[in-house]
């Protein structure tokens, strides 16, 4: 599957997810204290994202 979020640690300690294409990373979240945090970030953009306005 070329499309998947990855949580990795950021040089500071913390959790970030990251949604990649073909391993180029899209976007990122802010930094989580905990791996939690970033799981609930990604569910939250699955269940938010598609309805979300686009703005120019």
């Amino acid at each position: 599957m070329a499309h998947k979020f990855v949580i990795e640690q950021n040089k500071a300690g913390e959790y970030v997810a990251k949604f990649k294409y073909n391993s180029e990373v899209m976007f990122w979240t802010e930094g989580y204290s905990s791996k939690a945090g970033a799981q609930n970030a990604i569910e939250s953009i699955k269940k938010n994202g598609p309805d979300a306005p686009v703005e120019e």
